[in-house]
């Protein structure tokens, strides 16, 4: 079958067109022929860091980890599929797990469910790693109805989703966003936009709460940016984390008794720890999404199998304004 691989890694580090071996359905697991993928930043950061990174593959290497496809064929014991159903994930691209560059790959059935049916396959590629991220950072901090919940980065891969599933559970949302483009697609989606380049957060803070402070904070931007999310919270508040890999000053968490959740959704692919969550995950944003409550946001740039570096390239830009997806099939 046809992939594009890497054989080595670095930020020079390039894809090539290749023949490899087609997989065969295993115990537990389905054969899926790939229709669509999307690239997120930790792809780009195995391609780019490679074994500094624990969750490299080796080389050569099939990356890609979201995926949209058709069932081919099925293992053994796998029940709750057939042949035909159309599905969505995210099931390789690390580890000794094949990933989704190529025209087909096999796939715990653990980490799948059935694509939402209002959606199309490049949509459905779009959802599977950003929106299991952000259901779970809300579910962990006990996201309820008519609470105040600010998501960081409310523009971006895991936060245009967060966003729309705070909207969902009831909650009020607000985001920030840095630029009128960014500004005009958090209000779309539902939220509250703020300017985080323009108001300072002490100002929408009191603006937005009366100065008491957020119930819940996303923050899909992290770094030093986890200081604001500290001070933009209420006592006693929820800060939900999806890039920690930081060294900051904890008082202003210690002396406001925040709960700090660091989401890293890999952990069942990586680990295979709780692989079934995700697809416990993926069934309920398949009904939140034929409800009409989540809709992923596509870049307007389309890239095929072949362009995969030119995608890998227009996310490192920052210039996509939505998911960058690329059509295998």
């Amino acid at each position: 079958m046809k992939a594009m691989i890497v054989n080595q890694y670095g930020i020079e580090s390039v894809f090539e067109p290749a023949d490899i071996q087609k997989p065969e359905a295993k115990l537990g697991h389905v054969l899926i022929k790939i229709a669509a993928t999307s690239v997120n930043t930790v792809d780009t950061m195995i391609r780019a860091m490679g074994d500094e990174l624990p969750l490299a593959p080796a080389l050569p290497a099939v990356l890609g980890m979201d995926f949209s496809g058709t069932i081919e064929s099925v293992g053994e014991d796998v029940t709750d599929y057939a042949i035909g159903d159309e599905v969505y994930g995210c099931a390789g691209g690390l580890a000794d797990l094949q990933g989704t560059l190529a025209q087909y790959m096999v796939a715990d059935a653990d980490l799948i469910a059935h694509k939402p049916k209002n959606l199309s396959m490049r949509e459905a590629a779009a959802l599977p790693l950003v929106a299991i991220t952000a259901y779970e950072g809300l579910m962990r901090a006990g996201i309820k109805k008519d609470q105040k919940v600010l998501v960081h980065g409310g523009s971006g891969g895991v936060g245009h989703v967060a966003l729309q599933l705070a909207n969902h559970f009831g909650a009020q949302v607000y985001a920030t966003g840095g630029g009128d483009a960014q500004l005009a697609l958090i209000e779309q989606l539902g939220a509250k936009g703020i300017n985080y380049k323009t108001e300072t957060v002490s100002d929408y803070v009191a603006k937005h709460t009366d100065g008491v402070g957020f119930d819940i904070v996303f923050d899909s931007v992290g770094g030093a940016n986890m200081l604001n999310s500290f001070e933009a919270a209420t006592l006693n508040g929820q800060v939900a984390s999806t890039v920690s890999m930081v060294e900051l000053d904890l008082s202003t968490a210690h002396f406001k008794g925040l709960s700090l959740h660091v989401v890293f959704m890999l952990i069942p692919m990586l680990h295979n720890h709780k692989r079934a969550q995700h697809a416990g995950i993926l069934k309920a944003l398949t009904q939140i999404t034929e409800n009409e409550g989540l809709k992923p946001v596509l870049d307007e740039k389309k890239f095929s199998l072949s362009e995969v570096g030119q995608a890998h390239a227009r996310l490192s830009s920052g210039a996509a304004m939505g998911k960058v997806v690329v059509d295998v099939a």
